[in-house]
Parts: structure tokens; C-alpha cells; sequence
């Protein structure tokens, strides 16, 4: 069964659930309403919600989390939850904590798709000649003093989800050698936007984080560069992150959770997602006339969605050490 088919599926499947589950006592409540966990910036998701509201007529209700610990928060609040479910649908921006939540049973029907990139922002100003540029992720390790590059915290967030795929890729011993390099010479921020900002207003040389962080500096027309590492013939890729949406186990409106989690993925969202700018890469890529760059010929990190969720408490761990101060 392909992709579409299995999604249509699994939607339908929930909707037949909610239907048998209605003339009985006990069952969810029905409502005019959703609730939303979100780690989706809420200038992204926002419309999106208004545009599903005028279409359906169903109310969302969204509660966002904070820039230093995106996803996490929301995703312990719905462990806490679990007992009594205040959320119907959890949607993040990426892909680490939803195996988790899986398979504790905090959420059910899921789905990952399109997604952003983890890339290098370069200051042109600060980093003129372009031969010095990195093109791997270990020269920022070995090849450019301290201070010179900045990272979000690794405890939190894509950053975090970073660290796990290195970890995938490498096996923890390299990559805590590496991270204990990022720790000694790296400059720490809140988040990937405070990277971002910095590395646009000329503060720092570099700075690992998001293309759609990356891109709004570039829209803005900050003197910054995107870099793709590791794209030779000998580089591990870059880091592609779907995004995730779940229907919450217990959810108080499993139908109307199913509606929107299918709105949500669907082919004309992920467009206006894309235009908006916060995918960088879609499911459909034949719908988007004009790519801010070659994401369909994108070399990625070899790695799965279960590799990275195997290593993420590992990672957790090492990166607790190293920058829980």
C-alpha cells in the first residue's frame, strides 16, 4: 500500500472509530472544538489553523512551546496528561519524540512528512573568501578557532535531534568526542533562531541551525550564505527532519483530530507551508515551480527516524553532561 493510500486509510479508520464510539456513554465527548500541542512557530502554524477553521467550521485551540525547549515541553506535558488527555492532536516540527510517544501509548495515529534541513549559516562579511568555507561538519571542529561558531543547545529541539543522528551515524563514543569539541569551542544559544541573529548581525562567523531560520535571514537580506555540508563523495549528508502530526491516545475529539491531521499533511498545506517558509522540502515537490534550492538532489544523513530515536537517550545523556550548567 503506498503512501496516500495508507494515510487515507488510517484517517478513515479513525473516523469509523469515533462513529461507533458516539451513541455510547463514556466515549468522547463531542465538541466544535480541537486542541492543539504545537512546536510549530506560531507565525507558520497559525494560518494554517485560521484557513482550517473557515473550511470546517471547528475551532483550534493552539498551545505553543517555547524557543529553548522546543518540543520536549509539550511532549513531557502530554506524559502528564496521559491519565486525562487535555489535547487532541500533537504537531511538531521535527521527528525525535514521536517513537517515544508511540510506544508509551501517548499518542496513536502518526504521520511524518515534508520537513526542513539542518545547514551552516555563514556571515560573507565576516567569512570573505569562500575556499575557507567548511564543507564538512568536522572541519568546524578542527579547522576554525573558538568562538567562531554557534549552535543551539543540544539539549532541546532539532539541535537535539542533531546530536542523536550523529550518534546514529557515528556510534556514541564518536560522537561525544565530537560534542565535547562543540563544548569547548562552539558559542551555546537558546535556540536556532538566537542563532540565526547573531550570525546575521555579524556577532559570529557561523552557525548551525534550520533552513527556514536560515532562509528568513537570507529573505532579509542579511549578508549570509547557506552551506549544504557534507555533500561530497565521502560526506554523511545532511540532516532532513519531517515534521509529525499524532492523534493524542484518549484525545477528547478523535474526529476532529483526524480532520485536521489530514488537512494538515495534505498536498495544498504543505504548499502554503512551503510559501510561507517553513518547509524547505515537501512531499510534492512537483508542486513547487520555483525550490530555494535543489531538494530533491539533496544528499542526506543515511540515517532512520527509529536510528535516531535508538540514540536519543544516549545523546540526552552526554549532551546533559556537557551543557547542563
Amino acid at each position: 500500500m503506498d503512501a496516500s493510500k495508507l494515510k487515507r486509510y488510517r484517517f478513515l479508520t479513525v473516523l469509523l472509530l469515533c462513529a461507533l464510539c458516539l451513541p455510547f456513554s463514556g466515549c468522547s465527548r463531542v465538541s466544535n472544538e480541537i486542541i492543539v500541542y504545537t512546536s510549530v512557530d506560531e507565525i507558520y502554524s497559525h494560518p494554517i489553523f485560521e484557513a482550517f477553521e473557515k473550511e470546517t467550521g471547528i475551532h483550534v485551540r493552539a498551545v505553543y512551546d517555547i524557543e529553548s525547549q522546543k518540543t520536549v515541553g509539550l511532549a513531557n506535558r502530554l506524559r502528564a496528561e496521559k491519565k486525562q488527555p487535555q489535547a487532541d492532536l500533537f504537531w511538531s516540527g521535527e521527528s525525535s519524540i514521536i517513537l517515544s510517544l508511540s510506544a508509551e501509548g501517548v499518542v496513536q495515529e502518526w504521520t511524518a512528512f515534508a520537513g526542513r534541513a539542518r545547514v551552516l549559516l555563514v556571515n560573507t562579511q565576516l567569512m570573505q573568501d569562500r575556499s575557507k568555507w567548511p564543507k564538512s561538519i568536522f572541519d568546524l571542529i578542527s579547522d576554525y578557532p573558538s568562538g567562531t561558531v554557534a549552535i543551539a543547545n543540544p539539549l532541546f529541539g532539532t539541535s537535539a535531534t542533531h546530536a542523536a543522528a550523529l550518534y546514529a551515524a557515528f556510534g556514541s563514543k564518536e560522537g561525544k568526542r565530537f560534542y565535547e569539541a562543540v563544548q569547548s569551542k562552539f558559542i551555546v544559544l537558546e535556540g536556532n533562531g538566537a542563532v540565526r541573529d547573531q550570525v546575521a548581525a555579524g556577532r559570529i562567523a557561523m552557525g548551525l541551525t534550520d533552513t527556514d531560520d536560515a532562509f528568513s535571514a537570507v529573505k532579509d537580506n542579511k549578508p549570509v550564505e547557506m552551506v549544504f555540508l557534507d555533500q561530497g563523495g565521502s560526506g554523511i549528508g545532511t540532516l532532513v527532519m519531517p515534521n509529525t502530526v499524532a492523534i493524542v491516545t484518549g484525545a477528547p475529539n478523535p474526529g476532529n483530530a483526524a480532520l485536521l491531521l489530514e488537512y494538515i499533511t495534505s498536498r495544498k498545506t504543505q504548499k502554503a507551508l512551503y510559501e510561507s517558509g517553513w518547509f524547505d522540502i515537501v512531499d510534492f515537490p512537483e508542486d513547487i515551480t520555483s525550490p530555494r534550492f535543489g531538494f530533491v538532489t539533496l544528499r542526506r544523513m543515511d540515517v532512520s527516524l527509529q536510528q535516531i530515536n535508538d540514540n536519543s537517550a544516549m545523546a540526552a545523556v552526554d549532551m546533559e553532561e556537557l551543557f547542563l550548567k
